[in-house]
């Protein structure tokens, strides 16, 4: 037999009696107070604390709204139908709302098994959206979801808003037709870029793809300053952990463990960071960081925190070295940086702590603390600045745009940068909430600059 025990990852974010059960959403009757039925969620009944979930959100992301009140005259996406996945949140549920108020029909499903909040997919539910998506799916699920994104009857998706690249790589795998006659791809993850990267450079990207995750606004403010906020908030609710003076670990140098970095040190933690990139370890040296290789650290540190969007950061090797008590977690999107499935055996044991908190105990008494079985912390354990989402959603819903609208021809079969005009509206909409009042050249300051004093201001190999 078994020593191990497995943890029960958690059902729902919104607790309830009926939702703790073990009967899974697809063997549930579906249905809304409209006699609508092509969902699957855990509970209809938690649609109205959804909605004003969604209304708080709509709060603090002033541009978006804004973008939905300037275009939803004109329907810039009437026509377009779009298959989504990415984490159903409060925004993420702003972003649908409004692509379907600039015209588009959607079908949806989550990117992240943990990540889903529960009551946000009930509200889009009983607003009449195709929503397929619960906290704690099992892998097999995961799946299913994606699916049932992609076939329906009538429903031909000629768009795809991808995060993390699962959706992508399924139609391709199983639906080339449907591929084929598709007019672009939207993708926000480090992750998703670079397998998308991966099939344009091998021939199989038959349509184009915008890569959103590298436009300036992704970058620094959903990677940075959102991970600077969102990776302490994270760690607060599941381990209750003081930073002042614990040895933090954070591997990658990015912009994620720039803003990990960041915060960390602002609550007096000691940080190290380990890196593959002179560049990114330079800044990091520049930035009063150790720079140091993992094996250095490994049976000191207390928390270690992976955000490179590699594969096998962390391995059972040195979680073995680990000491006691250490906590270990990931702020990258996938949830290959650390090697979970090496911990599946069976000298140890797992002991379910609190939702998505688990002990993993080895036969000597000795017990890491993992969180959210290693895929993303923040939004599987907290919640993200809605703020920020403004900017990056608002971000996809421009590039869903140009990419449905852009005449034949514009876009070839390869992935794309968002145009910097974009990224600088994008930033421009926001600024009014901080009552910021940008400066304007005079013709003469232009000229001698060589810019249209609308823009764009700086050139695509500016370093922002």
């Amino acid at each position: 037999t078994l020593s191990r025990e497995f943890s029960t990852t958690s059902t729902a974010s919104y607790s309830s009696s009926d939702e703790e059960d073990d009967i899974s959403p697809r063997e549930r009757p579906q249905v809304n107070s409209k006699g609508f039925t092509d969902f699957c969620i855990r509970n209809i009944k938690h649609a109205d604390f959804g909605r004003r979930e969604i209304e708080i959100a709509e709060q603090e992301m002033p541009a978006l709204m804004d973008l939905r009140k300037r275009a939803q005259g004109d329907k810039p996406l009437n026509g377009a139908k779009v298959v989504g996945c990415t984490h159903i949140s409060a925004q993420s549920a702003v972003l649908i709302e409004t692509l379907s108020q600039l015209g588009a029909k959607v079908r949806w499903c989550c990117c992240n098994i943990y990540s889903t909040q529960n009551e946000v997919a009930a509200a889009l539910a009983e607003a009449g959206y195709s929503i397929f998506a619960w906290k704690g799916q099992e892998e097999e699920d995961f799946w299913w979801c994606i699916e049932k994104c992609i076939t329906a009857d009538g429903w031909h998706p000629n768009m795809i808003l991808d995060d993390g690249g699962d959706l992508t790589h399924s139609i391709i795998k199983k639906y080339q037709t449907i591929f084929r006659g598709m007019k672009g791809i939207v993708e926000e993850s480090v992750t998703g870029v670079h397998r998308l990267y991966q099939l344009a450079k091998t021939g199989k990207l038959s349509i184009p793809a915008m890569n959103v995750n590298d436009s300036v606004t992704k970058q620094k403010f959903d990677n940075l300053y959102s991970c600077r906020e969102s990776v302490l908030d994270g760690l607060k609710r599941t381990t209750d952990i003081m930073f002042g003076g614990k040895q933090v670990v954070v591997c990658g140098y990015g912009e994620v463990g720039k803003g990990c970095c960041s915060a960390l040190k602002g609550l007096g933690s000691v940080v190290y960071v380990t890196e593959i990139d002179p560049i990114c370890a330079l800044q990091a040296c520049m930035d009063g960081i150790r720079v140091v290789r993992f094996h250095e650290v490994v049976k000191t540190a207390d928390i270690f925190i992976t955000c490179s969007g590699n594969k096998n950061v962390i391995t059972r090797d040195s979680l073995d070295k680990m000491k006691n008590g250490a906590i270990v977690c990931n702020m990258g999107h996938s949830n290959t940086e650390i090697d979970v499935a090496s911990l599946k055996t069976n000298d140890l044991t797992w002991e379910k702590v609190r939702s998505q908190v688990d002990h993993v105990i080895w036969p000597d008494g000795k017990r890491i603390v993992l969180l959210a079985e290693g895929r993303l912390l923040n939004l599987s354990c907290s919640t993200v600045p809605s703020f920020v989402l403004s900017i990056t959603h608002c971000t996809q819903a421009l590039a869903l745009i140009e990419l449905f609208n852009a005449p034949e021809g514009r876009y070839k079969q390869d992935v794309y940068l968002l145009p910097k005009k974009m990224d600088e509206y994008v930033a421009s909409l926001h600024l009014a909430t901080f009552d910021a009042h940008l400066t304007e050249l005079t013709d003469d300051q232009a000229k001698y600059l060589g810019l249209n004093k609308s823009g764009p201001f700086k050139p695509n190999y500016y370093r922002y």
